[in-house]
């Protein structure tokens, strides 16, 4: 390892953590994945080429070559293994959701801050042009006064997908479809359109034999005063690319995954289409172009002592509002994602 470049430690070396892994060798003499840990050993191909230890969760946090730890494992253990990295003195890359609580979403904000230590949750839609376009024009006002705005993953999943992982099943493990597969786009929504100021919302498990749900849909209502809708599921086969749209008083845009549907926005020319792969099928099927960009990102941060991009903060917002549409779906009730503790 190059004395310049950062080490990594990656605590669960599944699909996910390879797609890290790949992209940390795409960022060259930057940085090097040191060591793993994984319930059974990596292939080298899984690695991508790297010459990693194999070691436990604990001596990944605590390699002395390890200064940012990625947080790869199943969504319900995101919270306890982040606030253990943070305490052994690490900076931390968690995959999506920060935690599954809001609670524990602050816990880790508080710590890092403690600890004078970097969080970024890894959110790798944001860094598609499309999105980065999208929210370019946004802050410059292009669209006017937005009015609503939907996100739509309607995916599918089979029961060879659920049975091959059993967290995937279960609501205090993350395993539902607005948490699991509809996260991305929900922290999309709340990225581009602002403070989600409440939520009414439904859930239901309409096609698998499962305790999580499978299907959600719910409307918010943003501190801004337009209103939006989400809806998620892995109910609908064959699964479709997952939609946004915009629409405001001086335009409209709709987004697919890697397609640009409509781009009606006035002096603001359309990104191309075709900068993304689709998980409506196979989850595999996204690439690692998402995680790389955001690394780098991560990496320029680090190096120049910078914001880092998907900062603790605003994960932990992402969090509230996923919390908020469970509360509301499971109660009936109208909740306010920033009155959640």
């Amino acid at each position: 390892m190059s004395t310049s470049s950062l080490g990594v430690g990656i605590v669960g070396m599944g699909n996910i953590g390879t797609m890290h892994a790949r992209a940390l060798r795409d960022l060259g003499e930057r940085a090097a994945l040191v060591a793993y840990s994984s319930s059974r050993g990596a292939t080298r191909e899984a690695l991508a080429g790297w010459e990693a230890a194999h070691l436990t969760p604990e001596q990944v946090m605590n390699h002395p070559d390890v200064d940012v730890v990625a947080i790869c494992s199943p969504s319900g253990t995101h919270a306890q293994l982040a606030l253990a990295a943070l305490e052994a003195g690490r900076h931390v890359v968690v995959e999506k959701p920060l935690a599954l609580s809001v609670e524990h979403a602050v816990s880790i904000a508080r710590v890092a801050r403690e600890r004078g230590l970097m969080v970024s949750t890894i959110s790798q839609r944001r860094f598609e042009p499309e999105h980065e376009r999208l929210k370019s024009a946004l802050d410059a006002g292009a669209l006017g006064e937005i009015r609503l705005a939907t996100t739509h993953v309607h995916w599918f999943r089979d029961d060879d997908y659920y049975a091959a992982a059993s967290w995937r099943t279960t609501v205090e493990q993350g395993g539902g479809s607005l948490v699991n597969q509809g996260v991305h786009n929900v922290d999309l929504l709340r990225w581009l359109c602002g403070p989600v100021e409440s939520v009414t919302a439904q859930y239901g498990t309409l096609a698998h034999a499962m305790e999580a749900e499978d299907t959600t849909v719910a409307t918010l209502r943003f501190a801004s005063g337009a209103l939006g809708v989400v809806t998620t599921t892995t109910a609908t086969p064959p699964g479709h690319p997952a939609t946004l749209s915009v629409h405001g008083s001086g335009g409209t845009v709709e987004l697919a995954q890697g397609e640009v549907r409509r781009w009606e926005v006035p002096g603001v020319p359309a990104p191309p289409s075709g900068t993304a792969a689709t998980g409506a099928a196979d989850p595999l099927a996204i690439g690692h172009g998402g995680h790389l960009a955001q690394w780098d990102r991560i990496l320029s941060a680090l190096e120049r002592s910078s914001p880092v991009p998907v900062d603790v903060d605003d994960a932990v917002q992402t969090v509230r509002l996923l919390c908020a549409i469970y509360a509301a779906a499971s109660t009936g009730e109208v909740v306010r994602p920033g009155h959640l503790t």
